[in-house]
């Protein structure tokens, strides 16, 4: 076990938090997914996690192991051994987890869930749904269904490739429509640069300014400013959890005008100054803020996924 009470099977930072195993999605599903991982960890029974989460996409998750729960826009819910469809996240969203704990998931891209005829993602934001409700099926779909087709038991790699293997139906089961790539054009921007000028993307990609607004608030469920607010404090947070390039630390930070405005941006978004965030284990927000930035890094061409990350420790 580590300082922290967690032993992880696939991974951790150098400071020993758990990470997840996540990968790009086969060449076939990358059109829709963002990214595919699976998390596998030791506790003792009684070991409790205070932490949240914070994600810029939405996520199919399947809960194989632990008792979690999360305060949603809906309110304080509990969970075990379920398939959940999680909107994007607008702040942290508090999440607890009791005992060792495993699951699997899918982030999907913007603009993912309208070509695959999911909600609403504007009303998606900081709530989460069984999969039932929103993708169930009573041959396959179901929850129940789904914990057997992944099998707790079996390998996390093979997880994966259940995800990939149901995600594809699901693709098929729609129709296989491919989100905007203006959309796609976005979201790779944002992630090379976050205070980019909105009426320049526009007038680059040949789209009005307004019709640009529409469709991102369709993609993300928030409009294109909040969008690259969010995605500039998810940079600086993996920073700081150390899961991000320690190159990029001081333009990270250039993008704010001063450090009481970052700080500002901080507690609105996670609800504690930058120092508190350092200083307070959150083994669930640095899994989730890792997949997103060595996504961002394979995105923009910085980093060789048949690499290991310099973050992970080389246990």
């Amino acid at each position: 076990m580590t300082s922290l009470g967690l032993r992880s099977l696939l991974g951790h930072t150098a400071a020993g938090e758990p990470l997840s195993l996540n990968r790009a999605p086969c060449e076939e599903l990358s059109p829709w997914v963002a990214r595919v991982y699976a998390v596998q960890v030791e506790a003792e029974p009684d070991h409790m996690i205070h932490c949240g989460l914070c994600a810029d996409t939405p996520v199919l998750r399947v809960l194989l192991d632990g008792d979690w729960t999360a305060e949603t826009r809906d309110g304080f819910a509990r969970y075990r051994s379920c398939a959940m469809f999680f909107g994007p996240q607008t702040r942290k969203m508090p999440v607890t987890v009791k005992g060792s704990f495993a699951a699997v998931g899918v982030a999907l891209r913007p603009g993912a869930v309208a070509a695959l005829k999911g909600p609403k993602v504007a009303d998606m934001l900081d709530r989460a749904i069984l999969y039932d409700h929103i993708y169930g099926d009573q041959e396959w779909g179901t929850s129940e269904k789904l914990i057997e087709w992944f099998d707790p038991s079996s390998p996390p790699q093979r997880w994966l490739r259940v995800a990939e293997i149901l995600v594809g139906d699901l693709v098929e089961r729609a129709g296989g429509a491919h989100p905007d790539p203006i959309v796609e054009a976005f979201d790779k921007a944002a992630f090379a640069n976050p205070n980019m000028n909105i009426g320049d993307f526009a007038e680059e990609h040949g789209i009005e300014r307004r019709s640009l607004e529409r469709l991102i608030k369709r993609a993300y469920g928030q409009t294109p400013k909040r969008v690259l607010r969010r995605a500039r404090v998810l940079d600086i947070a993996a920073n700081l959890r150390g899961v991000a390039d320690d190159a990029e630390a001081e333009e990270l930070a250039l993008r704010y005008y001063d450090q009481s405005h970052m700080i500002r941006e901080f507690v609105e978004f996670f609800g504690m100054t930058p120092r508190q965030f350092v200083n307070t284990p959150q083994p669930i927000m640095t899994k989730t803020l890792e997949a997103r930035q060595a996504r961002r890094l394979e995105v923009l061409g910085r980093h060789d996924p048949a690499e290991r990350y310099p973050w992970r420790r080389g246990d």
